[in-house]
């Protein structure tokens, strides 16, 4: 039996001889690359957090200790440690194992955090509960410790933790697993300050040198040694500037070698042991162990697709995708337009401004993981003359609502929010589906958005977008391989329309990535009797005055969207046509209002009724008390909704 196959909980870790831990964390990585390979995953970040999480497991004692993850994608190799080895066979697949930390899964895990520069405020307010009720040491014998990793002291939310925590006396361990990367190189401030404690040692050693022979001195040595803390930030400024965390009132730990695994737990049990808040500062190297992680500069295998485990190379072929049209189409206009400036979120590849940043380096800004800042540093950009255009992914848009609502709509500043994996993503779970963008910004004054159905529409809008100068515009579409091209038959005003029949009874409305979905679904209506129109508005928001035209000469509207009905367009659309004094009816479809399981794409769609057939189905049954004539009489060969 290998050492990983007796590892079924934290307890059998720390019955480990620590002689056998290096071959421990060899095995762990070796399962990694094994495991990820088959089904895709993160796993750069986990093969940099194998000794640091063995050492985290060893000196505490979860789940009595509370655990937080920051961000949630390294905690694969706590997964394998607390129990979950064999669940990997179905890593982020659906009824497996998610990519994120899962209270659903275990005890040991406290939240699905796959959003940044979280656990920081997470891991206060257990610290405090936990006060409150007697169970924090020194009162109680529970620890809360939080690791944060991958760039996420970039975001803003972190240090307002950090500024909270720093003026408390509550024990907590703030662990920084320090890879310099987020998906990228970590890029800002920080960064550059970390990577001047990568260099240095020493403060510590002369620190407590000082305390030791001043405090031994008679009558001069306490003052003196007085002045020489109160002078403290000068000292370390010289000796090694981590003055960034202790001027807080932040104990600080390191740099310790996060690899070196009794370096790691020494570090720990120092800061576990000290009775206040405590920063332990590892340097780890993403994608350790695995020669093409290691050899990959771009994001050292952040996330992969299936692989060969033998060469890191992809197993499959994907053709163009959403991602890669924006990308060339950006660069095209940047080439025309020297006003044109992107902005990314520590999220260069992944949002496919790497181009552009190639291309045009001095106009591309890469602001770490802080959406607010990104989104409101845009409208400064914007005050200048220039047009930013901030890219992200659609769900990480939602934690800079405040900005895109008062410093981009309120003061009119031309800004182009383009949302990538906008709509179901499926296998980065609930937290990483955009299926809120279109609800929360259609309570924004003025903003414009655009929700291309294919890679042409995609080009046209993101052109038309950035011509905007008074206001925010919204370029969203899906995760994944670009659709078949869906030519319009003709445009009626702004809105195209994709199927056009004589005194059509029903109007769909077919946003973005579900142009197809709906057509196949006037298909099937079709075949029931039932006359349909369908049509692509291009711009969803504010809804088209020629959707509401249309929408009143029909019997009745259809919205299919790939967003929550919540608030949705659908609800725009109903709110349109009443607002123009017409009461037709108009059945929404959509994501429910409810957290989705991880799952394929597919497989979320379909649980939540997003297919021709139950689509089609549900219209009918609808539809059929309004046009009794139009549903096709019994006995007919085609088939009745009943029997879809």
């Amino acid at each position: 039996m290998t050492l990983l196959e007796g590892i079924d909980s934290p307890a059998d870790l720390r019955a480990v001889d620590p002689a056998d831990l290096p071959a421990l964390a060899d095995e762990i990585r070796a399962f990694l690359v094994d495991r990820v390979s088959r089904t895709g995953g993160h796993l750069g970040p986990n093969l940099g957090v194998v000794e640091l999480t063995i050492a985290l497991h060893r000196v505490f004692d979860s789940p009595s200790d509370v655990l937080v993850w920051d961000t949630g994608h390294q905690a694969y190799v706590h997964k394998i440690i607390t129990g979950r080895r064999e669940g990997f066979d179905r890593l982020r697949q659906e009824g497996g194992l998610s990519g994120y930390p899962s209270r659903r899964e275990s005890p040991h895990d406290v939240i699905e955090n796959s959003h940044a520069s979280t656990a920081l405020s997470y891991a206060d307010g257990i610290a405090k509960g936990l006060a409150i009720s007697g169970d924090l040491v020194p009162d109680g014998n529970r620890h809360v410790v939080a690791v944060v990793g991958d760039g996420s002291l970039t975001g803003g939310m972190a240090w307002e933790a950090l500024n909270t925590i720093a003026a408390s006396d509550r024990p907590l361990i703030i662990v920084v697993n320090d890879n310099e990367r987020s998906y990228s190189p970590t890029i800002g401030g920080v960064a550059f300050h970390l990577s001047t404690l990568r260099t240095t040692d020493g403060y510590e050693r002369f620190l407590d040198w000082g305390r030791r022979v001043l405090q031994r001195t008679p009558v001069l040595g306490p003052p003196v040694y007085d002045t020489l803390h109160g002078m403290k930030k000068g000292l370390k400024d010289i000796v090694a500037p981590q003055g960034m965390f202790e001027d807080l009132g932040l104990k600080y730990v390191g740099p310790v070698d996060g690899h070196d695994i009794e370096a790691v737990e020494h570090a720990l049990s120092r800061a576990r042991d000290f009775g206040a808040p405590v920063i332990v500062h590892a340097i780890t190297e993403k994608g350790r162990g695995y020669a093409p992680a290691e050899s990959d500069e771009a994001d050292r295998f952040h996330g992969v697709g299936v692989i060969d485990p033998d060469t890191g190379r992809p197993l499959t072929q994907g053709g163009p995708t959403w991602t890669g049209a924006f990308s060339d189409e950006l660069v095209t206009i940047g080439r025309e337009r020297s006003d044109i400036v992107a902005i990314t979120a520590a999220m260069l590849g992944p949002t496919g401004l790497d181009r552009f940043a190639r291309e045009f380096p001095e106009r591309i800004f890469d602001v770490g993981i802080a959406e607010q800042h990104a989104v409101a540093s845009a409208a400064g950009l914007a005050f200048t003359g220039l047009h930013p255009v901030v890219a992200v992914y659609a769900t990480f848009l939602n934690r800079a609502f405040d900005q895109v609502l008062l410093d981009c709509a309120l003061h009119g500043a031309g800004v182009t929010f383009v949302l990538d994996r906008a709509g179901v993503t499926g296998d980065d779970g609930p937290s990483h589906n955009g299926v809120w963008d279109m609800s929360i910004l259609g309570v924004v004054p003025g903003l414009r958005l655009a929700a291309p159905r294919d890679e042409a529409t995609l080009r046209e809008e993101l052109g038309e977008a950035v011509t905007v100068a008074d206001g925010p515009t919204v370029v969203r579409f899906p995760k994944g391989a670009l659709p078949q091209p869906i030519p319009a038959l003709h445009r009626d005003g702004a809105v195209d329309v994709l199927r056009e029949d004589r005194d059509a009874e029903v109007l769909i409305v077919a946003v973005g990535a579900f142009a197809a979905l709906s057509l196949d679904v006037a298909d099937r209506l079709a075949d029931q009797g039932i006359r349909v129109d369908v049509v692509d508005p291009r711009w969803v928001l504010p809804v088209p005055e020629t959707v509401v035209r249309r929408g009143r000469r029909a019997r009745a509207v259809v919205t299919i969207e790939d967003n929550s009905r919540a608030g949705g367009i659908g609800t725009a659309v109903r709110a349109a046509l009443e607002d123009g004094g017409s009461a037709v009816p108009v059945l929404t479809f959509g994501i429910p209002a409810r957290f989705l399981d991880h799952a394929s794409r597919s497989a979320v769609l379909d649980a939540c009724g997003l297919n021709p057939q139950e689509v089609a189905r549900r219209v009918v049954e609808e539809v059929a008390a309004l046009l009794p004539d139009a549903v096709a009489p019994e006995g007919d060969e085609r088939v009745s909704g009943e029997q879809r």
